[in-house]
């Protein structure tokens, strides 16, 4: 069966949703606004949430290409550049101002490495320039190697049984918590104090940005993309597991969380939390239904342009001071992330879709590649950068 011809798998709405409520928690975990006291432990450790976008990409890929014999590597390429690269650019050409702030504070040959390397998505690969001109848009260097690899590793052949599958994601899972744990044990950096998300040798950065980071965060994705291919289970079963992993990462959040070290939260210490809700909601049972609401899987299609515009649209709405200019100080900030959502859909509709139709029309091997792209269009990945 050719990747033409693959039989559609049934869509995940309950996944688009919740990618709505974790880029929500990215914008406000940037711009935290203010009277949010009930949920500040979910916002204030917005940045977790970042590998749970990797971890999603890996999972939907595995779900949407596991079962297709002879995938074409060029179309497979193709579907992911034009999906990704025309908002990238837009993002890009909507923060060009902020290339006068980088040039007063980067050296000379750093600012012109950023003006070079940041188009063509590798900034992610020089920790110190990982934030150039984009601060999220780091994840994208991440998400080309991971790309440019999938072809090849969707090849490999996995266990079938579940508790095979189980204990590979968990050993990969270790394996990608390995160079944290080292980090917290030997303090390379020799911190007076624990490192926190203002932390910023260039060890942490390492950690935080460049894509080796991320390779086994993605190659569990795959893995639980093969374990939800052989679980049997019904909906009462996904419904408890939902529950009992939102319970456990609700706990962890707002009980375990303050103790645990920001350098293995970051690094994916609750990575195995996050698979248990993948799966529990990739099945139509009660707790799916609540992720599925629809305006959240609306706004879930545009979370790729929502995590890639939000950061430099909202510094140039507070630098300009566009609420104060139109009397609206007192709806703001509320308005600006409302305008940011606006446009985030906007880009969607009015770019991301038109654009990669217009690619794949003419660089695209067959027609059907358009259709193929567009149906698996509520799968967009993100990732997020996600930071």
């Amino acid at each position: 069966m050719s990747s033409a011809s693959a039989i559609r798998k049934p869509s995940l709405p309950a996944l688009t949703g919740l990618r709505t409520l974790l880029a929500l928690s990215i914008v406000f975990f940037h711009f935290t606004p203010p009277h949010m006291a009930a949920v500040a432990p979910i916002i204030e450790n917005g940045y977790i949430f970042v590998g749970f976008f990797f971890l999603m990409s890996g999972y939907i890929l595995s779900y949407n290409y596991a079962d297709r014999v002879g995938m074409n590597k060029r179309e497979f390429w193709l579907a992911r550049f034009s999906r990704l690269y025309p908002v990238y650019l837009l993002a890009l050409a909507l923060s060009f101002q902020m290339l006068v702030s980088e040039w007063s504070a980067r050296s000379h040959t750093e600012f012109w490495q950023g003006v070079f390397l940041t188009p063509l998505l590798l900034q992610g690969w020089l920790p110190n320039l990982a934030t150039f001109w984009n601060t999220v848009a780091w994840t994208l260097s991440c998400e080309m190697m991971l790309y440019l690899a999938f072809p090849y590793l969707i090849r490999v052949s996995l266990p079938r049984q579940p508790w095979k599958l189980i204990a590979l994601f968990l050993g990969l899972w270790l394996v990608g918590m390995v160079p944290h744990v080292l980090y917290l044990t030997l303090n390379p950096d020799h911190l007076a104090a624990p490192a926190d998300r203002y932390t910023a040798t260039h060890l942490i950065r390492i950690l935080k940005y460049t894509p080796p980071s991320y390779i086994c965060t993605f190659l569990c994705g795959l893995t639980l993309g093969q374990l939800q291919s052989v679980l049997k289970l019904r909906g009462r079963e996904r419904t408890g597991i939902a529950v009992l992993a939102l319970a456990a990462i609700g706990a962890a959040l707002y009980v375990f969380l303050p103790s645990l070290p920001y350098v293995l939260l970051h690094g994916g210490l609750l990575m195995p939390l996050f698979a248990a809700l993948t799966v529990g909601l990739s099945g139509a049972n009660p707790v799916a239904s609540l992720f599925a609401f629809p305006p959240l899987v609306y706004v879930g299609r545009a979370t790729f342009c929502l995590y890639l515009l939000h950061f430099n649209a909202l510094m140039l709405i507070q630098s300009s001071h566009i609420s104060q200019k139109l009397h609206l100080e007192a709806l703001d900030p509320w308005l600006s992330y409302v305008a940011v959502v606006v446009l985030a859909l906007a880009a969607h509709s009015f770019v991301e879709v038109p654009a990669r139709k217009l690619i794949l029309r003419h660089l695209g091997r067959k027609e059907a590649l358009v259709k193929k792209d567009a149906a698996e269009g509520t799968f967009a990945e993100l990732s997020p950068s996600q930071r």
